[in-house]
């Protein structure tokens, strides 16, 4: 599975810069930009690769790429215990030490932008997926341990991109699908260059 993932995202990554070469393109318009998130769909930073389908234009559907980390707790060694009943019997119980351990994450979204072409001002939609490279059991309400490797996300961001290269700013609100299928509400915040 995980080396199905990975070879999609490299293809995916391979069609897009192939198509962005083979196309003619208006240098005055710059629309890939490479940023640090902190929080969203990464988890708890991510570095990311964003751009327009469409070469020469800055506004419309793009895709964003990213690599990012969390940290989550899980089952390590049994402790066991031992105890006597109310009848003076033996009991063996015993429980997991939880473990805390940093898990890596492949954010892969879709994404529209919003505004003019000669604005810096932008407003960004977007939804995807996150691979997780262990399965956790995060951004879950109902306390039941549902392990997953893939979280779900969408975004609303607002984004400040020059229209030429530049620092790019962005800040929002990005709620995640969590492993057991709950809405977790979040925000994140970005700080990039456009090139």
């Amino acid at each position: 599975m995980k080396k199905t993932v990975v070879l999609f995202l490299a293809l995916f990554i391979l069609f897009i810069t192939q198509n962005q070469t083979v196309m003619a393109q208006d240098e005055s318009i710059s629309n890939k930009v490479f940023y640090m998130e902190l929080g969203g769909p990464g988890v708890v930073m991510s570095a990311n690769f964003d751009g327009r389908f469409i070469p020469g234009k800055r506004l419309g559907l793009g895709y964003r790429v990213g690599a990012g980390f969390g940290i989550g707790e899980f089952d390590g060694q049994w402790i066991p215990k031992s105890s006597t009943d109310y009848y003076g019997n033996e009991v063996n119980n015993g429980y997991y030490e939880r473990e805390t351990h940093t898990y890596y994450s492949i954010p892969v979204l879709v994404n529209y932008l919003f505004g003019r072409e000669d604005n810096a001002a932008m407003f960004e939609v977007g939804a995807g997926a996150t691979f997780l490279t262990r399965k956790v059991s995060i951004y879950n309400y109902d306390g039941n341990e549902k392990y997953g490797n893939f979280i779900g996300n969408i975004n609303f961001m607002l984004r400040l991109q020059p229209v030429n290269t530049g620092l790019v700013f962005r800040v929002g609100f990005t709620p995640i699908i969590g492993t057991a299928g709950d809405l977790f509400p979040m925000g994140s915040l970005s700080l990039g260059y456009t090139f």
